[in-house]
Formats: C-alpha cells, structure tokens, sequence
C-alpha cells in the first residue's frame, strides 16, 4: 500500500499524515503551495497544483500510487456561490484529472465529499438517498461525484462527512469549535443559528476511516460524521458548558437573518449504519474531544 494525499496542508490531510506516521504506511502528501505541516517530512511532499492536468498526471505517474485520496476543495459554501468557475475548477475539473490520472496507475480514488449533497428536508441521511444539492457547491460536490459512479472503472470510493473540527498548524481555515471556543473564552458576543442541525466530525476520526477504507479496499459512498445530530447553537452552547464559559453573550438567531449567499440545508446527520458494521467505525461525542482541542 502507498497512498498519495492532496490537500495536506489542510486539517484532515494532516491527520491522514499523522496517521500514515504512526502506522508506517508509506505516503506521499500534496497541496498548493510549501509544506505547512511540520509532522510531514520534507521528502514525503510535493506542491501540486490539483487544476493543472499535466502536473496532476506527472506526479502520479512519478509517485505511482496504490491509493490516492482526494481531500483537497473549495470549500467555503459562500465563496463558491460568488466564485462559480472557480468553484468548478477546482471541484470538479480537478478530481477529474485526479480521477483519470488514477485509472491510469490502476489506484483507488477516495473522494471527500459533504452532507450539503442533500436538502436537508428529512435528515439522518443513509448512503442510498437521493441528493439535490441547494447551492453552487453542494452541485459541484454531487458533479465530482457523478464522475465516478458513472465511470466503469469502480475501484474509487466517496466519503461524504460533517462539520470536521479539530486542531492542526497553519490552516487556511478555521473550524467552528476552535473558533467558538476561543470566542467565548475571550466574552465575545455570538449570533448563532439555530435552525441548521449537524452532526460534528472529529478530524481523527474521519482520517482514520479514509484510511480503513483504504486498507479494507471498500468500495462504494460511505457516510462518515459524529455520532450526534444537533443545531449548531446547541453545540456552541455544549462548548460553552464543557469549559464552564459563560453564555450570556451567545444569541440564537434564524438562517433568513443572516443573507448569506449561498443556501443550507436545514437539517442533515447520518445514518451511520454501514460504516460500524463495515468499518467498525466508533466516532466520538463533542465532549470526548474538547479536552484535546
């Protein structure tokens, strides 16, 4: 097994990584631009433009990996709504490249894929319901999807998951976790909605069922998340309670209030079924987490 991991410097590409370390799995990490993560040794990375097909096939064909696992993507839902084209190219003319750059090397294409594929209408979503995305990128994620299981080649998997959280070093991006965490901590006052209910993803949990999928050669769309499904005020509010924080300053407020751009599904979470019995996948509770966060 050798895997080859796009979008390292990012919070589940890290935890990949550490992961990879600690089993001695031979790996070779990717993303735009140097290496930011210290726990990657330079020898195991390559910056890697995921949008630019000849580099793409370059580096797998250099590489020649068993399995590539795509965590790389635009994923900021307003960004995408604004930047459409650029949304597309990077999810789904990328995986594109990605994709057939795979079938080239005979490997296993993981593909990292969101909740937001669905309207969020019935919630605890299992693998075999029908999406209907709601915005530019939940379409682009269902587009990168349809790649693959509309292909011949099926040695691919897709993973879709939830609000992943958890610490990492020079991230692009915050996680609403840390970030509520350290606003509370310092009394500032948040508005919060409390009509979207998710089901929070541990980063260390998700990586290690990539990478047990992976091992176990799975193939198929897995469902990947917390174990909980709650609004996302209550998990601002079980954060607040956790470290004994204040919340006089925590204000609920309503999705229409906030004009965001692009559109949310209201309710989702996962039926987690194939992946226990598959995977054996044990996710932990918000609680379980927040003394290593």
């Amino acid at each position: 097994m050798k895997i080859l991991v796009t979008g390292s410097n990012g919070l589940l590409g890290q935890k990949i990584v550490a992961q990879a370390i600690k089993h001695a799995i031979p790996f070779f990490a990717t993303s735009i631009g140097e290496n930011r993560n210290s726990n990657c040794p330079e020898q195991n990375y390559c910056a890697l433009d995921i949008t630019n097909r000849s580099e793409v096939m370059e580096c797998i064909k250099r590489y020649n990996p068993t399995h590539i696992l795509h965590t790389a993507a635009m994923t900021n839902v307003d960004q995408c709504e604004l930047n459409p084209e650029a949304c597309r190219t990077v999810n789904i003319l990328a995986v594109e490249y990605l994709f057939s750059a795979a079938k080239e090397v005979n490997a296993h294409f993981q593909l990292l894929s969101t909740d937001f594929v669905f309207d969020g209408e019935k919630g605890n979503y299992s693998e075999e319901d029908n999406v209907n995305p709601l915005s530019v990128y939940a379409d682009s994620k269902v587009q990168a999807e349809k790649l693959l299981l509309m292909d011949n080649y099926t040695n691919w998997s897709i993973v879709r998951t939830i609000i992943v959280y958890g610490v990492g070093e020079n991230l692009s991006r915050t996680n609403i976790v840390c970030w509520a965490k350290s606003a509370l901590q310092k009394g500032e006052t948040l508005t919060i909605v409390d009509d979207q209910f998710r089901s929070p993803t541990w980063a260390d949990d998700l990586a290690w069922a990539c990478l047990e999928i992976a091992q176990r050669e799975e193939r198929g769309i897995f469902h990947i998340s917390g174990p909980e499904t709650m609004s996302i005020y209550a998990l601002v509010r079980r954060i607040a309670e956790y470290y004994n924080l204040p919340t006089d300053s925590l204000k609920k407020s309503k999705s229409s209030e906030l004009n965001h751009p692009a559109n949310r599904p209201p309710k989702t979470g996962f039926d987690l079924t194939k992946a226990k019995n598959r995977l054996g996948y044990a996710p932990k509770t918000i609680e379980e987490t927040l003394d290593l966060i």
